[in-house]
């Protein structure tokens, strides 16, 4: 057992799930083995709510480490001991980020009640910490889409420096971008790369299509 004041200094990336992963006929949740790219494992998840987190902390970046189920948080309340499992605790460098993952519309308040123990736990230590509720409609389906390429990829064909420094003359449509290229069904695919390491950018509130606009990430 480890006070919530040294959660900071504990070995993390020695540690276990605090909870293991089922598989059982007739379970009503979705758990499974995700693959991420900024640790290059895999990493367990309950539900397909809790699956998109990992796509989108991969997507992200910055991470040193991501641990599921990392432990168990024990509080009493005026009226009973509780117990409380955060799903996710994504660790970068010099602070981490505590997550809780579940839809908005089935937090009832003894859920409440623990996510406030989480949040007070993380800011005792000095994290960060969330409760996934939901997702908008259009950049999740643009991270599923991008997430197809985020593995490495080759390129004997020069690709990224066509890519690259037809964007640096102006932001373009994707569809215009890529058929200006001298392999434009190639570079379709190698676009996507570029968009999820984020070698090139585009805004995510907007559908991804044709007619989206690249830029040049910002350089601070």
């Amino acid at each position: 057992m480890t006070p919530v004041r040294d959660l900071a200094a504990f070995e993390w990336p020695a540690s276990r799930p605090a909870r293991a992963f089922a598989w059982r006929p007739g379970q009503r949740h979705r758990p499974g083995l995700a693959f991420m790219s900024a640790t290059g494992r895999l990493h367990g998840f309950k539900s397909l709510a809790e699956r998109r987190v990992l796509l989108a902390l991969d997507f992200v970046g910055g991470m040193t480490e991501v641990l599921s189920q990392p432990f168990t948080l024990k509080f009493t309340t005026c009226q009973r001991p509780v117990r409380h499992t955060p799903d996710f605790l994504a660790l970068t460098r010099g602070t981490a980020l505590l997550i809780d993952v579940r839809p908005a519309d089935l937090i009832k308040p003894d859920d409440a009640l623990k996510f406030a123990a989480a949040q007070r736990a993380a800011r005792a230590v000095g994290w960060h910490y969330a409760v996934v509720a939901g997702w908008r409609p259009q950049p999740w389906a643009a991270l599923e889409a991008l997430s197809a390429r985020r593995r490495a990829m080759s390129d004997p064909l020069g690709l990224l420096p066509e890519l690259l420094e037809l964007t640096a003359e102006q932001s373009r449509r994707l569809g215009e971008l890529v058929a200006a290229t001298s392999w434009p069904t190639l570079a379709r695919a190698y676009l996507l790369h570029l968009l999820w390491s984020r070698r090139l950018t585009l805004d995510l509130a907007l559908p991804l299509g044709d007619e989206s606009w690249i830029y040049l990430p910002r350089r601070g």
